[in-house]
């Protein structure tokens, strides 16, 4: 015959342990586990006054308060003026070694462009021969301005781009306030004038080779256009056919494009052998050799970066 249990001895059993889980009378983890206690939350101090802040701007502008501010003031002073005057210096001197002025001795034109403009014709087939100068004879410099404008971009995007996906919302819905829905004589204008400035703009670049204009005349111009066009009927409308990704692979073949041009006439050039671009009858559209392609290459890289950088600095996106 079975015995009684004690009742301290059953409250420490198995049997009474598992009794007390099941009807939710303890937690198993309790006294066995290390919990850690909950944070304890600070309540928010009342906001500053608009008065604070100014008290705030004024001491850390008070350099009787903030001696590290004056030590910092002094030093930026004299380094730029030092080097200003250093700055002066070297042009002055560098000045002062040009020819002076209307002596009879003074050069008019040295073998360099008495080479382009009694050969350029010949050797580049453009009738403007300032064009025939930059992108043929100097084609490796204009390649690095075009580069310069593409680092200057990608430098622009780190700076300024949004990636956030919450931060870009929120950016779209704030521009949405600044965007022009009742602006009717901005819209009309818009209408009638952007067409006309992208086909000027692209008859710059095309006949760059023929009369004054070219690739960074004819993309500033297309640019300015663009910016017009989102400005009239906003970003909306404007990334139908012109958004991030579209931007990132024109700009990018546009400057690939030219470097395998510019390549290939170098190449070609200092081995004494044919290019593959005929340079046409001058006074011809289809002339020029490798300066139409490349016009509208550098055409389209600053038409993109003109119009990148009045998107970034606007909205922090294109």
């Amino acid at each position: 015959m079975s015995r009684k249990r004690p009742q301290e001895e059953y409250n420490n059993s198995p049997a009474c342990r598992f009794k007390r889980w099941l009807n939710g009378e303890k937690d198993p983890f309790v006294g066995t586990l290390e919990m850690k206690p909950p944070p304890i939350e600070e309540e928010p101090g009342p906001p500053y006054e608009p008065s604070d802040y100014e008290e705030i701007k004024k001491m850390s502008r008070d350099y009787s308060r903030n001696e590290r501010l004056k030590t910092y003031s002094k030093v930026y002073i004299t380094v730029s003026i030092l080097i200003c005057m250093l700055l002066i210096m070297i042009l002055v001197y560098a000045v002062s070694y040009l020819p002076s002025v209307g002596e009879k001795s003074n050069p008019t034109n040295n073998e360099v462009p008495e080479r382009y403009i009694t050969e350029g014709l010949q050797e580049t087939g453009s009738v403007n021969v300032v064009t025939g100068m930059i992108l043929t004879y100097r084609s490796f410099d204009t390649f690095g301005e075009t580069t310069v404008l593409f680092i200057a971009t990608c430098c622009v995007m780190i700076l300024l781009l949004v990636e956030n996906e919450e931060k870009r919302k929120k950016l779209k819905l704030d521009d949405y306030g600044k965007e022009p829905l009742q602006d009717t004589v901005l819209k009309k204008v818009a209408k009638l004038v952007c067409p006309i400035i992208f086909l000027f703009g692209i008859y710059i670049i095309l006949n760059g080779h023929l009369s004054p204009g070219g690739g960074f005349s004819g993309g500033a111009v297309i640019g300015a256009g663009m910016i017009l066009y989102a400005a009239a009927f906003g970003f909306t409308k404007t990334q139908r056919f012109f958004n991030e990704k579209i931007y990132v692979i024109v700009k990018v073949t546009a400057l690939l494009l030219y470097g395998l041009i510019a390549l290939h006439y170098f190449y070609t050039g200092a081995n004494g052998l044919e290019h593959i671009f005929p340079l046409g009858v001058p006074g011809e559209i289809l002339s020029g050799g490798i300066i139409l392609p490349i016009n509208i290459c550098v055409g389209t890289e600053v038409a993109c970066t003109i119009y990148a950088f009045y998107a970034l600095f606007r909205r922090g996106g294109l």
